[in-house]
């Protein structure tokens, strides 16, 4: 099975995930998590994010027409970040995500009917999931990645015991209970990104706080990876 290569930098060919340090300004693994924005708030907060080094960007589905909110970030923004929904729950949202231009797929389970919806339609797969079990089965749907949630239950031991038995070049995020001052000790627990979703936004939020938010988050995250 070739190794599971998804970003932009990879341009979906063999080669691994794990950005180097030519390309990690670029495409930091960093997931942005703007739960409850609103359309009207979407390509500014986009634009946020993307200056303050942040191109991994998700809208949950239960946030307030998170379709229009995608759909408005990828025609202002694709060329500088990628762009998807989370909290995917069925096929059918699979379906209507890939209209708007998305590239990612991001869920809280591990449905392997999603999943498969997802590599169908050209998308990136991020299940979530919280055991072996879970994660083998979501490997072997074709996952681009796993996303462990919620991260502050699973805990970084629970984590390390699980990233033991997975294949070396399999991509872990960690979701839930993550804050930037803890990247360098789940980094040594096995995880190679993060998703960050109260600790960065909040609906309405005054956008310079979402930019404080953001570079203390791409500061931390650079800190770490110069250390590896």
């Amino acid at each position: 099975m070739p190794r599971r290569c998804v970003w932009p930098d990879c341009n979906f060919s063999a080669g691994a995930w794990r950005v180097s340090s030519l390309t990690q300004a670029r495409h930091r693994e960093l997931i942005a998590i703007l739960r409850g924005i609103k359309p009207a708030e979407a390509v500014g907060a986009a634009n946020t994010l993307i200056e303050a080094g942040i191109t991994r960007i998700e809208v949950p589905l239960n946030s307030p027409d998170p379709l229009t909110s995608i759909g408005l970030m990828v025609e202002a923004c694709a060329t500088q970040a990628i762009f998807g929904a989370g909290t995917v729950l069925t096929v059918k949202q699979v379906e209507d995500v890939a209209l708007t231009g998305a590239k990612l797929i991001v869920s809280p389970n591990c449905n392997l009917k999603v999943i498969a919806a997802t590599k169908q339609a050209g998308m990136m797969s991020v299940p979530g999931v919280m055991s072996a079990t879970e994660s083998m089965a979501a490997l072997g749907a074709d996952a681009d990645a796993l996303k462990f949630f919620p991260g502050d239950m699973l805990g970084m031991k629970g984590l390390k015991s699980i990233r033991e038995i997975l294949p070396g070049d399999t991509r872990c995020y960690v979701v839930g209970g993550v804050q930037a001052d803890s990247f360098a000790n789940w980094a040594l627990a096995g995880a190679d990104g993060f998703g960050i979703g109260g600790a960065l936004f909040k609906p309405g939020m005054d956008p310079a706080l979402l930019a404080q938010r953001a570079r203390k988050l791409v500061a931390s995250y650079d800190h770490m990876f110069a250390k590896k």
